[in-house]
């Protein structure tokens, strides 16, 4: 859950808080933190130190990774001798608690699975809307001013070149081809790792996108319904091999249901480069 012009600070303590209180009503939960998918870590308690919580995120990549290739799982619970560790996914972000051996687990999920996302939910009614940047872009103004009888100017040899050079960067945006655009056909893709504004499609296809745009990464597509709909949405490679080459699509629940689409339809994909 990405919240807009909402401080970070103010975010994450709102978070860290929850997290405290969480520990407050269950002691048996020793440490607790949240992270997003791409590793950066959201907010954790007072107890945990931030190496540890690293440590703890790079160990899971490889387990989140091969989780999210087989359609998402529940969440997931290691047991060790002293305890246990619980990750799920709510929200668009990872939660992980640490708890003792003897703890009631149903307890403690319920506790967290009612007050985290509730906590969220506040946070998603005041501001709705992705998180930005609390830099603002820099605005200039330029006021030019007009006389009742402008002089007449002489371009020098620098000024004549930057217009030439001007001219020709436009004439060359202006020919640039469209990007190429493929049907495809729905996949349910789900799971509660899974993340939601992710679709995924054919590494080759994504390679093919990759070579049109002269090497750049193509990290988002926009999907179209034979409707006129559309979103813009991640994107990332297909990893499971019996939907390679097939002209599929895989994409999560609430992708379609914005779309007012479903599993098997054919939809119109193509990349954003900007």
């Amino acid at each position: 859950m990405e919240v807009k012009n909402v401080d970070n600070e103010v975010y994450s303590f709102a978070l860290k808080n929850a997290l405290n209180e969480i520990q407050n009503i269950c002691p048996d939960i020793k440490n607790s933190f949240m992270f997003k998918e791409d590793g950066e870590i959201v907010a954790g308690d007072e107890n945990t130190p931030e190496k540890a919580v690293v440590h703890v995120i790079d160990s899971f990549n490889g387990i989140l990774e091969k989780a999210e290739s087989i359609g998402g799982v529940e969440g997931i619970i290691l047991e060790g001798s002293k305890g246990r560790v619980n990750i799920s996914y709510m929200n668009d972000l990872y939660l992980v608690t640490v708890t003792s051996k003897k703890a009631d687990m149903n307890y403690v999920n319920t506790v967290t699975r009612v007050l985290i996302p509730t906590i969220l939910r506040l946070l998603e009614k005041i501001h709705p809307a992705p998180l930005k940047s609390k830099t603002a872009p820099l605005e200039v103004k330029t006021e030019i001013p007009v006389t009742e009888e402008p002089e007449e100017q002489v371009e020098t040899p620098f000024e004549e070149n930057l217009k030439e050079e001007r001219r020709e960067n436009l004439e060359n945006e202006t020919l640039l081809p469209e990007p190429p655009v493929n049907q495809l056909i729905i996949e349910d893709l789900g799971g509660l790792l899974v993340p939601s504004d992710t679709v995924r499609i054919d590494s080759e296809t994504l390679s093919q996108w990759e070579e049109f745009s002269d090497g750049t990464k193509i990290e988002e597509v926009e999907v179209e319904t034979f409707d006129g709909k559309t979103t813009r949405c991640k994107v990332k490679p297909i990893k499971d091999s019996k939907y390679k080459g097939k002209g599929i699509v895989r994409m999560p629940e609430r992708i379609q249901l914005d779309l007012e689409i479903k599993k098997g339809e054919l939809v119109r994909v193509k990349p954003v480069v900007d």
